[in-house]
């Protein structure tokens, strides 16, 4: 009997303790919009392991850059050069089977720390991109409002 209520009491503390654990968050950028990309309007897309045109770039991370490129131009409020000198902003993408991660960094300062980056399973499949979504949110977040 005593081993019965032993167990019963370490069930109860243990659903109780996974209801106040953290839940991990899916989706969205792990720091706040910054700012400081108020004013981007040239964005340049490649991946962590090179551009669009290296032939050793793997062709899942190739199709990402394609896909983000694509819901950027649909967007239209950035503009798509092809040089990251010419960047105000880069965006790296990394496609996965497990997971997709999009990172954005000023294009002024090359080799810096991401400014705001987002991951996901699924997350930059080509008709469908979720993380550019999240995105395009943030960067509308921070313009300034018109008053109208």
């Amino acid at each position: 009997m005593r081993k019965l209520s032993a167990v019963v009491v370490l069930l109860l503390l243990m659903t109780a303790m996974s209801f106040a654990a953290p839940k991990a968050q899916t989706n969205t950028g792990d720091r706040p919009f910054p700012g400081v990309l108020r004013n981007a309007r040239y964005v340049y897309v490649a991946s962590y392991d090179g551009d669009q045109f290296n032939p050793n770039l793997l062709s899942e991370d190739r199709l990402a850059i394609a896909a983000v490129e694509e819901s950027i131009q649909k967007w239209g409020k950035l503009m798509l050069v092809y040089r990251p000198s010419e960047a105000d902003i880069v965006i790296l993408v990394q496609s996965r089977p497990s997971e997709d991660v999009l990172a954005v960094y000023d294009g002024r300062t090359p080799g810096g720390q991401y400014l705001w980056r987002a991951m996901g399973r699924d997350g930059l499949q080509s008709g469908e991109t979720p993380l550019v979504t999240s995105f395009e949110k943030g960067f509308e977040g921070v313009q300034p409002k018109s008053g109208k």
